[in-house]
């Protein structure tokens, strides 16, 4: 069986999670898209991890993990990380593979990539990962492939500092690469985890555009990038915090407003962890955005949603969602393209009574109190999306599941 994981909002939503969570009943794991732009942050026995490129399966002794030829890698970063998880008793070793079809960041393309963003007349707010020039060469058929490192007339066209990193990492990189389609063809039979990265709203074709990623973070994703069709695929979950948050420029319609909602954006904020696992910068946080999870639903076929965080509303009395946009004194309830529509939309918010008690040892749906349950089951209305897994915590025991998302 095959099961695929996004991210539901604008990324950050705890995929990492939620990955490691089910990946013990996956037989191997492929990240299909990004680079060291993503990170994902897994916590176990209270030792914390923050992966960028390497599969959040590889925590697990026994789990096999691909980076799949949707992604932009980074050697040096990769490398680090590897080792990183070496240092903390992970063995990696044997157990990490990279597509062929995967493309290669050199170096330069970091500093083209912040220098492309601040010649902008309105920047992206990019990470300066060289993310963007990487898919801007691939997309141009200028980019480097793990499949032509061997490839000597391509690799004579590199020269300089170029060359000399090429060299560097060359043959450590071709000791891990495989042709990933025929090796999703072997193992067909057995349960593979699809992690996507970045959030459905940061979708180079359905996000927020300008303001997105440069890879495909929507569920399509996964086969493209993993180098299978997509009637393969057999299960897509959408993982969604029960607030909202975003990283960089671009519109977030259901965001705090500093001002008047300075106080609640802090607590969320400080709570949540919200800061950036790659960049550090603090999240912009907001009211969960109900129009653009409904959204993120359909565009992605989801059958079911994830939640996490929902402990961060232990303490008050009352939450709210967003439940439509008031856009110029027009009511909106789907989530529009247009980049002016969205800057001017305020969220239309819907209120629910707290339940002002702790989530951390709640094993079941059941378990939870009545208003929680009932702020679940609006969201699942809303969303014509049925929430299969709630996460109440960090850690890898603080999660439980309504739905096994490994049955059909």
């Amino acid at each position: 069986m095959k099961v695929v994981i996004i991210g539901a909002q604008w990324g950050d939503e705890g995929k990492g999670k939620i990955v490691d969570y089910l990946a013990e009943k996956a037989d191997h794991v492929v990240r299909y898209a990004g680079g060291p732009n993503a990170g994902h942050t897994i916590v176990v026995d209270g030792k914390q991890f923050a992966l960028h490129q390497v599969p959040s399966g590889i925590l697990y002794s026994n789990q096999t993990v691909f980076l799949g030829a949707g992604m932009v890698i980074d050697p040096e970063a990769l490398f680090n990380e590897l080792q990183m998880l070496k240092d903390n008793g992970i063995n990696w070793e044997g157990r990490v593979f990279i597509s062929d079809r995967a493309h290669i960041i050199l170096p330069r393309y970091r500093q083209m990539d912040k220098d492309r963003d601040a010649a902008r007349k309105r920047p992206i707010g990019t990470t300066g990962r060289g993310i963007g020039i990487a898919y801007s060469e691939k997309a141009q058929r200028d980019g480097l492939r793990l499949a032509d490192l061997d490839w000597a007339d391509k690799i004579a066209e590199y020269d300089g500092e170029d060359k000399k990193y090429i060299d560097t990492y060359k043959e450590r990189l071709l000791a891990m690469r495989v042709d990933l389609t025929a090796k999703m063809w072997e193992y067909r039979n057995k349960n593979i985890l699809f992690e996507g990265a970045q959030g459905a709203m940061l979708d180079i074709d359905s996000g927020t555009y300008p303001y997105v990623s440069s890879g495909a973070s929507c569920a399509a994703g996964a086969a493209t990038g993993c180098g299978i069709g997509p009637h393969d695929l057999d299960k897509i979950l959408g993982v969604f915090k029960a607030y909202e948050t975003r990283v960089g420029n671009g519109a977030m319609p259901s965001e705090f407003n500093n001002e008047s909602e300075g106080e609640l954006c802090e607590y969320v904020r400080k709570t949540g962890r919200e800061y950036g696992v790659t960049t550090g910068r603090a999240r912009r946080c907001g009211y969960l955005d109900l129009v653009a999870l409904r959204y993120a639903c359909r565009v992605n076929s989801l059958d079911g949603l994830v939640l996490t965080h929902l402990d961060i509303y232990d303490d008050m009395d009352q939450i709210e969602a967003c439940v439509a946009y008031d856009i110029n004194g027009k009511i909106v309830t789907d989530f529009p393209a247009n980049v002016d529509a969205l800057n001017a939309a305020k969220p239309v918010l819907e209120k629910f009574k707290g339940w002002k008690t702790s989530l951390k040892e709640k094993k079941s749906f059941e378990d939870l109190p009545q208003n929680a349950r009932a702020y679940v089951e609006f969201i699942e209305d809303f969303t014509k999306t049925p929430v299969d897994i709630i996460s109440v915590g960090y850690e890898r025991n603080e999660t439980f599941i309504r739905k096994d998302p490994w049955t059909k």
